[in-house]
């Protein structure tokens, strides 16, 4: 038989305890995430790595890659090929940090419904006109 979920936690005190303590360390964080997320938002691939008119890419030197461009980094690897050396660079997915800062200012929540309006709307289907018609009038029109 399965323990009580609450039970499992120490009960609801403790569960409740728990849970107050993570909500101070966000609510005191804040505005540190939320620049960390618009920082990451805001980084571009030149940021990172430039290229020539030839095509030739070189990354830039770590001096010139700021704090905001490296954290925003989510991977990187060197691989050794008969070629030469091949580096991957990775960014942190920019879609993905622009939904939850666009979730985070209000922007993707629904409307408020106003509490005084329907919640089920009519809808009259209409559907074609019937004609009947004759056998007859159908082989004469054919006819003329």
């Amino acid at each position: 038989m399965a323990r009580d979920p609450v039970r499992r936690f120490g009960g609801i005190k403790a569960l409740q305890r728990r849970l107050s303590g993570r909500s101070k360390v966000i609510e005191q964080n804040k505005d540190a995430i939320a620049a960390e997320l618009v920082s990451m938002a805001m980084v571009n691939l030149t940021d990172i790595i430039e290229w020539d008119e030839k095509g030739n890419v070189t990354v830039k030197a770590s001096a010139e890659i700021t704090d905001e461009a490296t954290r925003a980094i989510k991977r990187f690897k060197i691989s050794n090929t008969r070629d030469g050396p091949v580096l991957e660079i990775e960014l942190h997915d920019k879609v993905r940090v622009l939904q939850i800062l666009a979730k985070a200012a209000g922007l993707l929540e629904p409307a408020m419904e106003m509490p005084n309006t329907p919640s089920v709307v009519g809808i009259t289907m209409k559907g074609p006109e019937i004609i009947e018609v004759e056998i007859e009038e159908i082989k004469a029109n054919e006819g003329e």
